[in-house]
């Protein structure tokens, strides 16, 4: 037996998956009744009641975009071997294949044991799917590399280019595709990454991945919640757009078709900006409080503006023209100015902290693995940073990494795949 599309495993496992959920809640719930009454020991696994959470996987757009973040990240980028269109074809219904399993988890196939096992099996037999979500978007030289594909590149997909303060390590950057990883524990994510390149070793080739985490908190007494705090102290997140709100996606996030310069099988599809950046954490926890805030233009500990009292308040611009309240050149103040040009500019942050060890000099090599989400790179995500060009907070961070990529729409039901609007419109365009 094989995890071919068409063999008697897979018919097997979709037989299986409509229970996978539910005998993924009843392990944990007998756990649970098991564990009462008694103390754990060491060797016990950490418990939870959220690894039976599904993020649905079909839908007009990709989750993982608008879907709220887990406690872990993980960005990838590959390089492919698929070329022609009936390879890149291959490549998108086996990656459609892995993420609907992947998302909605289930039991693992048993195989020969004279065969390499079905999975990694670092999730057991039974895979949880652990509100994991899979995100692939196609980088600049995927079209640019295929003759059949340039055509239909998205209109403002460029390949990441060198900022002023960016210190770029080629290895770290770029890629034909990308597939953002997010799930509430890092084992889901490196079980789903290992899957991947399980089942395509022969079309995918890893060019660089970068890990994260997003500190876990609690509701406040009064049921409202905050933004999460980056490496620096300051929540991240502040004044960003909300995800609910449909509207303000189909406005931000989301490509349109009609009456657009893009092409046609975009729509629904969104820009994707990376970037990796170090912070000298040492640098900074050794700088006075309020020159920090000064830097940021919030109070650290509420992350409210100067002349606010909240996180949510917004700041009143037209009233400190001169900067007397904050600075002209605070990080806030720089990236958004309120104003009717800088509008235009609203992305959608969806960013993880990571922690890669300790540097060759024995600093701690920590930061900021930054995603925005985006309708128009250049207005958005390219238009702020060179507004931040020069701003006082680049004497603490150091982008290393990353780049520019278009995630690809929805896959609207079972007989979808991701890519297929963009390989219907490439066999149509006259040979």
């Amino acid at each position: 037996m094989t995890r071919s599309a068409n063999g008697p495993v897979t018919n097997r496992r979709r037989l299986l998956l409509g229970a996978a959920g539910g005998a993924a809640a009843a392990t944990l719930a007998g756990v649970a009744r098991a564990a009462e009454g008694r103390p754990g020991q060491v060797a016990d696994a950490p418990r939870t009641d959220q690894a039976h959470e599904i993020v649905p996987f079909h839908g007009e757009h990709q989750a993982g975009i608008v879907t709220p973040r887990p406690a872990a990240g993980m960005m990838v980028a590959f390089d492919t071997l698929a070329q022609t269109p009936d390879d890149v074809e291959r490549l998108f219904r086996t990656l459609t294949e892995r993420f609907r399993f992947l998302m909605a988890g289930g039991p693992v196939p048993e195989l020969d044991p004279r065969l390499p096992p079905a999975d990694s099996g670092i999730l057991g037999p039974v895979v949880s799917p652990d509100n994991l979500t899979l995100t692939l978007s196609l980088g600049h030289s995927f079209f640019a590399d295929r003759p059949w594909a340039q055509p239909l590149m998205p209109a403002r997909l460029q390949r990441m280019a060198k900022f002023r303060n960016d210190a770029l390590n080629a290895e770290l950057c770029h890629g034909d595709l990308s597939i953002q990883i997010c799930a509430n524990t890092a084992d889901a994510t490196i079980y789903a990454l290992r899957d991947i390149i399980k089942t395509l070793p022969d079309l995918l080739v890893i060019r660089w991945k970068q890990e994260g985490t997003v500190p876990i908190l609690p509701p406040k007494a009064d049921g409202s919640t905050e933004s999460a705090r980056n490496f620096l102290g300051f929540r991240d997140g502040s004044a960003n757009p909300d995800s609910r709100v449909a509207p303000e996606m189909d406005r931000i996030v989301w490509v349109g078709g009609n009456g657009t310069d893009e092409p046609t099988w975009a729509r629904g599809g969104s820009y994707q900006a990376v970037r990796i950046i170090r912070n000298f954490v040492e640098r900074w926890d050794r700088t006075p409080l309020g020159e920090q805030e000064r830097i940021i233009g919030r109070r650290k500990a509420s992350g409210a503006p100067f002349d606010g009292r909240t996180e949510g308040d917004v700041p009143d611009y037209a009233k400190d023209p001169d900067g007397a309240v904050t600075p002209l050149d605070a990080h806030i103040r720089l990236a958004n100015a309120r104003t009717a040009g800088t509008e235009r500019s609203l992305m959608l942050r969806r960013p993880f902290n990571y922690s890669n060890g300790v540097t060759k000099n024995g600093q701690l090599d920590q930061g900021l693995l930054f995603i925005s989400y985006q309708a128009d790179l250049e207005q958005s995500f390219i238009a702020v940073q060179r507004r931040l060009d020069g701003e006082p907070l680049e004497e603490y961070i150091k982008p290393v990494g990353g780049g520019y990529f278009f995630a690809l729409p929805g896959v609207r039901d079972e007989a979808d795949f991701l890519g297929r609007t963009l390989l219907a419109a490439a066999r149509d365009i006259p040979s």
